[in-house]
Parts: C-alpha cells; structure tokens; sequence
C-alpha cells in the first residue's frame, strides 16, 4: 500500500480531491497535529493550484469532521473536546460489534487475505517506528471490515468515527496500545476466517474498549508543525 502524499512533481495535476486525499492522509498519520491552521493561500503554494481548489478540498474534509471551518476565522485540523471523544468511542463500540459479526458470516478467502495484508503492514509501521502510519492502516482495517460486512449506510458512519479517533489519539492518548494490540487484529481475523460470528462480536467489543481506555482523557497542548514540514514528508 502506498501513500496519497502529493510529491512537488505532481502538484501540476492536482484536483481538489487528490488535495483532500493527501491531507486526510497527512492528518490520519499525525504529521498535522489537531488545531493546525490551514491556511488556503499557503495550501495552495504547496499544492500549486488556486485557492477555488483548496477551498473545495477542505470542505470535503469539513464534511468528515477533519477539518474545522469558521466563518471569518479560515480552516484548522480538527480537535475534539473530551465529551466528543468519549461519544466517538462510544458509538464504535455500538456499531462495529455488530458489523463484525455480519462480516464473519459473509468473509471471502480473499477478504481474509486482504486484512492480513493489512495487519502485516500495520506491524511492519510499528517496527520502522512509525506509528502514525500504523494508525492509518488499523483504521483501514476496522473500515474493510465493515465493507466486508455488505452495509454500506453503517460504512460510512465507521469511516467518519474511525476518522475522528485519529484525532483523538493524537490529543490523548498515553500509551502505544492506543493504536491496536498486536494480537487484537490477528484474534479478529482468525474469528472472521472461522466464521464464529459470536467470538467475532466479543472481540471486536472487548478490542475498542481497551481502545477507549488507553487514553487520557484529559486537555493538553500538541504542537502544530508548519504546512510545509508536515506535508514535505
């Protein structure tokens, strides 16, 4: 799997969509930090494209709860307060219980492939010390897990929650696990190859649960690294 990232050679071509592409991208991995200014005249130097095209890019993000946008004020990352973190949480852990074990009784072999892929990635992240890249392919995870599971409207709201819990990580969390206990995937994996619909549901519970509680729910300060650092790499 490769990264969306525009390179300097590209920005020629760049569409408003390929633009949110890579800064979902660059927000997913924690190389923008939640309250970071996008500031659309400093995009669009970076990108090489008008302001029209950066505005549109960050209207589609503000639609996924990544980006706030105010009035008079411009666009930054998004940063969730605590009560919003405690309700994203709270809502995975309603949803994706139940959308795992749909996906036990409907996973293909290559379905199966997929997600070990997946987790391989994810772990060979977590060896090059790269944990914000390891955070991107475990959101990926839950999501594939939720299309395999054939509901789309329910997809759709995982993605925006998965989204925002990359955010949430990156204010609050206190330890490593906060990105997925190396054993938490393959576990889930091994229930959806076995299509043990039961055992999938309990550990897709127990795994956001332990999730929610290696944060730290509490208000801290996260330094906001320029546009061009962040995205340069």
């Amino acid at each position: 799997m490769t990264r969306t990232t525009l390179l300097p050679a590209m920005q020629n071509a760049a569409t408003s969509d390929t633009i949110a592409q890579a800064l979902s991208l660059a927000i997913h991995e924690h190389r923008i930090a939640p309250g970071t200014k996008l500031g659309e005249d400093e995009l669009a130097e970076i990108y090489g494209v008008s302001r029209t095209v950066v505005r549109a890019s960050l209207q589609s993000l503000s639609h996924l709860k990544l980006v706030d946008i105010r009035r008079n004020k411009g666009a930054k990352v998004a940063s969730p307060s605590l009560t919003e973190a405690h309700e994203v949480f709270e809502a995975r852990e309603l949803l994706e219980p139940r959308t795992a074990r749909s996906a036990a009784k409907l996973a293909t072999p290559s379905d199966i492939a997929l997600l070990e892929r997946h987790i391989n990635e994810e772990h060979a992240a977590l060896d090059a010390a790269d944990p914000g890249r390891a955070l991107y392919l475990s959101g990926l995870f839950h999501t594939e897990i939720a299309r395999i599971a054939n509901q789309g409207t329910i997809a759709g709201f995982i993605e925006t929650l998965v989204a925002r819990s990359s955010l949430i990580i990156a204010l609050y969390w206190r330890r490593e696990s906060a990105l997925c206990e190396k054993h938490a995937h393959h576990a889930l994996v091994r229930a959806l190859a076995d299509h043990d619909e039961e055992q999938a549901e309990a550990l897709m519970r127990s795994h956001l649960v332990d999730l929610h509680s290696a944060l730290d729910l509490r208000e801290r300060n996260v330094r906001a690294p320029s546009l061009k650092e962040a995205l340069s790499q």
